[in-house]
């Protein structure tokens, strides 16, 4: 199916192939470029196009380039403009063109996902899932000249994120420049693109009267952790609802006013823990609207315990892939970096599921995603190297049904052993050090050295 040209990369690193392949079907220059022009309200395209910027950063998150400056160093055909015009692009970028970037590229793969068959038993069957938190970028380098006298980490941003976790894509974002901004306040965005059946699960930050009532309204569903702040009233007696792993489970039905004073009734459930927590709490309460016969208390309890999945996919996006830029100190620049290793994310996300079609889901679960990662930053800039700009075209004209059978045939070319995670034991305990202000240092020599001499006369004694 694939040209000569491809065949050593096929046989050597067919992953690297399938994400460039993924990355073109996605990231198709004329569509960003018009999506640019679509979304954009203040900034115009001179001489330097949008799709020339998301390939910039692109090679940044994924690790084939270093920096900004090196991957405009390297650029195959120079830009024509200085790194100012290209810093001065990132730093103008609107929010709202990031945020379109990342919808658009989950409209464009969850497609192809769905072809390959790669998506993840659903969490609760009839429900669209959707998991949303918040992630502030991390602090940047003091750059700024009213930074640089200041210990405080400058922010550059925060960001509401929304992640599908069936098709492994972070299909929706909700970009802030102040990073001290309460997540609580970009609700109302998040409402504006609820849609029915869907099943929503969030953290305690997110119980907000307002919110819950507007999912309701909506057609929408949730499971979210109650906040002690949250007014409510019993409109019902409590029940005991059995056991899971955890803890034991209760469960009440309590009301909340919505905006025209009217009484909307929940579900609470209650987890009572064997174990506390690592914060010491000893109980987890949930507030859900799904009806008790679809969705019991230990169903309930056991979806939002799945919410940690997002913060998996946040901490791949700052480990495995480069998505906080810590050179990028303005808030735009930062924002738009963040989409774009969201989207390195989303291609990840056909990646896997290519490879769950062909190798099945427990295979998959076991991939490391930063030894992906690691594996496309080491080739993929000789790949581009060895074969022609125009050869990789051909894949944005392919529709999801023919990019995914041959994501499928590169998938079973895979040697999923190469990608295997490692999973660590349980952390332990960690035990007070003895402080000695007399001895700061010591060898490790030396303690070696009294190690096998200690170990020398155990043997030795009778």
């Amino acid at each position: 199916m694939l040209q000569p040209i491809f065949e050593r990369f096929v046989a050597h690193s067919p992953v690297s192939v399938m994400v460039q392949a993924t990355i073109e079907h996605a990231l198709n220059a004329s569509q960003i470029d018009d999506l640019f022009q679509r979304h954009s309200q203040h900034q115009y395209t001179r001489s330097l196009f949008f799709s020339s910027v998301v390939d910039l950063l692109t090679q940044v998150v994924c690790g084939v380039r270093s920096s900004i400056h090196a991957a405009y160093q390297a650029a195959a055909e120079p830009l024509g403009i200085s790194l100012t015009s290209v810093y001065n692009k990132l730093n103008g970028v609107e929010p709202e063109v990031a945020a379109e970037l990342v919808r658009h590229s989950a409209r464009q793969l969850a497609p192809v996902i769905d072809q390959l068959g790669g998506a993840l038993q659903p969490w609760l069957p009839g429900f669209d899932v959707r998991v949303l938190d918040g992630n502030h970028l991390a602090a940047t380098e003091h750059r700024l000249q009213e930074t640089r006298d200041d210990s405080a980490g400058p922010l550059p941003a925060m960001v509401l994120a929304v992640l599908d976790p069936a098709r492994r894509l972070i299909v929706d974002v909700f970009p802030c420049e102040d990073a001290h901004t309460q997540e609580r306040a970009l609700l109302g965005d998040v409402l504006e693109r609820v849609a029915d059946r869907q099943l929503w699960l969030a953290d305690r930050n997110f119980c907000v009267r307002s919110f819950l009532v507007g999912l309701a309204k909506r057609g929408a569903f949730f499971v979210i952790r109650q906040h002690a702040k949250l007014a409510w009233k019993p409109a019902g007696k409590l029940y005991s609802r059995g056991r899971i792993a955890e803890g034991r489970l209760r469960e009440q039905k309590v009301k909340i006013l919505d905006d025209e004073g009217k009484w909307v009734v929940l579900r609470r459930v209650t987890l009572e823990l064997d174990e506390p927590s690592r914060d010491g709490e000893t109980e987890i309460v949930f507030l859900t609207n799904l009806p008790a016969e679809e969705a019991a208390a230990g169903v309930v309890a056991k979806l939002y315990r799945k919410r940690w999945t997002i913060e998996g996919a946040f901490q791949e996006l700052a480990t495995a892939l480069n998505s906080e830029i810590a050179t990028l100190c303005y808030p735009r620049a930062a924002l738009l970096a963040f989409c774009a290793g969201v989207l390195a994310y989303n291609v990840l996300g056909v990646v896997k599921g290519a490879l769950q079609a062909e190798h099945g889901e427990a295979a998959v679960e076991e991939i490391s995603g930063f030894h992906l990662a690691q594996e496309i930053g080491t080739t993929r800039r000789g790949m581009m190297i060895s074969i022609p700009e125009e050869e990789w075209r051909w894949f944005a004209t392919l529709s999801a049904v023919e990019l995914a059978a041959v994501l499928r045939e590169l998938a079973g070319k895979v040697r999923m052993a190469a990608f295997k995670r490692k999973r660590r034991g349980p952390k332990k305990p960690t035990a007070k050090r003895n402080y000695n202000p007399n001895k700061p240092h010591v060898s490790t020599a030396r303690i070696l050295d009294r190690r096998k001499s200690k170990e020398t006369n155990t043997h030795q004694a009778p």
